[in-house]
C-alpha cells in the first residue's frame, strides 16, 4: 500500500505530531470526503505500507521525526511545493528562499531522488506575469537543482469556491511559451521537467506528463519492485498510481488562495485523535480498510 499524506491537507507542515502519534498507534481513521459518516481504519505499519508520499509546502516540522520513521522501517518520499508567491497568495507559507534551505537540508538528509520539487500552480496575478515566472523559475532552479532530480509544473485550475478571485490561468499560448522557458532552464541545470494533469501536449518542449505517485520513484525509495495499479479515482490526465490518502479537507493552515482543499474554516485538529478534523460521533460507521504490501520481495540495485 502507498500512503498519500496528503493531497487534502499539508500533514508535514500542519499535522506532524498527529501523524507520528498515528504511526506509533499503527493506524489512523479517515473520513470518506463524499460520505463523511463513512470512516475507514487504515493500518500504518511497515509490513503493509510500502512507501509514504508526503505532499507539503514546508516539511520542517516533520524533519525531527525522520530518524524515528527510519528506525520503524518506513520508506518515504517528499513532493515539496516551492513557489515564488508572497503572503498575499500564500498567507501561511514561508518565503521561497527560506524554504530552499529546508529543501537542501532534507535532500542532504534523505537523498535528492526522494525530494521532488513542485512549481505548482503557475498563475497570473498582480506582479506575476510571464516574464516574472520565467525569472523566478530560473532563480529557484539555480538554488534547488543540486538537491533534486525532477520538477513538476502545473498551471492553475479554477475550482468552485476558490478564494483568489483575481487569480487567472495563463492562456494556452502562454502556457506553451512558459513550458519551453521552464524546460530550457531545467536543461541548463540538469533537471527533468514533467507536467501534472495538463490538457496541452508539452512533449515538443521535452516535457512529459507527470505521475506524482510514480512507480519508478517509489521503487527507488523502497529498493524493491512494486506491483501497482493506475489510480482511476483521480482527475483526467493524472498518471498517478493507486494510493490511500489519510488527510482531511479543511484542515490546512497554509490558507493558499488558489487551493482546492480549503473548504470553509480550517478545522481544529486534536493531535491525539485517530483522525483529522471533526471527532467521531455515534452516527459514524467505521470499517477496516484492507491493505497489503505491493512488494514482490526482490531487491533492486540502483
Amino acid at each position: 500500500m502507498i500512503v498519500s499524506a496528503s493531497r487534502r491537507t499539508d500533514i508535514p507542515c500542519c499535522h506532524a505530531a498527529w501523524f507520528m502519534e498515528r504511526i506509533r498507534a499503527g493506524f489512523c481513521l479517515v473520513r470518506n470526503p463524499r460520505n463523511p459518516r463513512s470512516v475507514s481504519r487504515v493500518p500504518l505499519t511497515p509490513d503493509v505500507v510500502d512507501c509514504i508520499v508526503f505532499w507539503t509546502k514546508d516539511p520542517a516540522p516533520l524533519i525531527p521525526y525522520l530518524d524515528e520513521l527510519d528506525a520503524r522501517g518506513f520508506s518515504y518520499v517528499f513532493q515539496f511545493t516551492i513557489t515564488p508567491y508572497g503572503r498575499e497568495i500564500e498567507p501561511g507559507v514561508r518565503s521561497w528562499k527560506e524554504l530552499a534551505g529546508t529543501f537542501e537540508a532534507l535532500s542532504r538528509r534523505i537523498g535528492a531522488h526522494r525530494v521532488l520539487w513542485r512549481y505548482d500552480p503557475v498563475l497570473l496575478a498582480d506582479g506575476w506575469d510571464e516574464p516574472a515566472h520565467a525569472a523566478a523559475f530560473d532563480a529557484m532552479a539555480a538554488h534547488l537543482a543540486p538537491f533534486t532530480r525532477l520538477v513538476t509544473i502545473s498551471f492553475l485550475d479554477r475550482y468552485p469556491g476558490m478564494r483568489g478571485r483575481a487569480l487567472a490561468a495563463p492562456d494556452e499560448e502562454m502556457q506553451m511559451r512558459l513550458a519551453r522557458a521552464f524546460a530550457g532552464t531545467a536543461q541548463r541545470f540538469g533537471l527533468e521537467v514533467r507536467a501534472c494533469c495538463e490538457r496541452l501536449d508539452f512533449s515538443g518542449a521535452g516535457i512529459r506528463p507527470a505521475a506524482c505517485i510514480d512507480r519508478a520513484v517509489l521503487e527507488q525509495a523502497v529498493g524493491a519492485p512494486l506491483s501497482l495499479k493506475r489510480d482511476a479515482g483521480q482527475r483526467d490526465g493524472c498518471g498517478c498510481f493507486e494510493s490511500v490518502d489519510i488527510g482531511a479537507y479543511g484542515t490546512c493552515r497554509n490558507a493558499c488562495t488558489y487551493c482546492y482543499a480549503m473548504r470553509g474554516a480550517s478545522a481544529v485538529c486534536d493531535a491525539l485523535s485517530p483522525l483529522l478534523g471533526a471527532p467521531l460521533s455515534p452516527a459514524d460507521t467505521v470499517r477496516e480498510r484492507k491493505a497489503v504490501s505491493n512488494r514482490d520481495g526482490q531487491l533492486s540495485l540502483y
